[in-house]
Parts: structure tokens; sequence; C-alpha cells
């Protein structure tokens, strides 16, 4: 399984970018998952129901499934997030895992980068940005600089990247 990543400040535009190429990449007969590092506490349960119940109760794990899908949540309690090593190896192997976040993390990463939210770039020589998406010129910038909304180009650079180009 190929891992690639998106990384940017909040509001800079990583989960738009991700929901506009995701079909890109499948259309391509790549099958693709996604990983998201959210750094507020969130809640993907409705308080009341079954499943939220079972996990106020005291569960560790809550597995839900219907014909239509399934998810399994994992209460952390007082156990410290897992390395996203940890994470990735609980995914069901597919061809390309796209992950959104986890920006110290060791592995390829496309940085997302729009001028309005007046944030530095993230990229620095040497480090796991192989590129830069961007809505501006960015001639200091020695990784490639793709445009933000050349959603064919930023696909067709991540499927280089990873040995997936079709």
């Amino acid at each position: 399984m190929q891992v690639f990543g998106l990384a940017g400040w909040s509001g800079a535009g990583k989960t738009t970018l991700i929901v506009s190429i995701l079909p890109l990449i499948a259309a391509r007969g790549i099958r693709v998952s996604t990983m998201k590092h959210a750094h507020h506490y969130f809640d993907v349960d409705i308080p009341g129901k079954d499943s939220y119940r079972h996990r106020e109760a005291g569960a560790s794990e809550v597995l839900i499934t219907s014909s239509g899908r399934w998810v399994l949540m994992h209460e952390l309690r007082d156990e410290a997030e897992p390395p996203i090593r940890d994470l990735i190896e609980r995914m069901t192997p597919v061809d390309l895992l796209l992950i959104e976040g986890f920006k110290t993390h060791a592995h390829p990463k496309l940085e997302v980068y729009r001028q309005a939210e007046a944030k530095p770039l993230m990229w620095r020589p040497g480090s796991d940005i192989v590129a830069v998406a961007a809505d501006v010129a960015l001639p200091e910038v020695s990784v490639p600089v793709l445009d933000i909304n050349d959603h064919a180009g930023i696909v067709a650079f991540i499927l280089a990247q990873t040995g997936l180009a079709r």
C-alpha cells in the first residue's frame, strides 16, 4: 500500500483538495482510502444511540455494522494516541492511502498553501514535503509548485510519486 500525505495549516484547503482529487484517482481504477488527523476531540457517534451508550458504559471498542457500511470506534480513554504506523496497519490494504494531516510524520507529502491564509510555508529543504500545491508562485521553493486548482495535474504528480501512474 502506497502512502502519500497532504499537509498544511488549518484553512488551507486540504479537505477540499482531497475530495476534489479522490474521484479522479478512483476513475483510474486505483483503490484509494483516506486517513485524517484531527487536532481536537471529535465524535462520530450520537448521544442516545445504542453504540454511544455502549461506549459511555465502558466498552473499549464498539463495532457497528449494516448492509451499507461498518465502523469500528476505539476509545483511547487514558491511552496515548497511537503512532501513525499502528493506524496504517489497521487499514484494509488498498493501492493508495491518502493521509490528511500528520505533518510531522515521515512520509511524502504535498503541502497545500494559500496566500490568503497568511501562514508561513511548512516546506523546508530536506523535509518530507515533495511538492507544494499553491495559489501563488513560490520561487523560493526548490520542489515542484503545482497549481492548487489543477486537480488532474496534482493527481498525475501523486500517482507518479507513488509509482501508481497508469
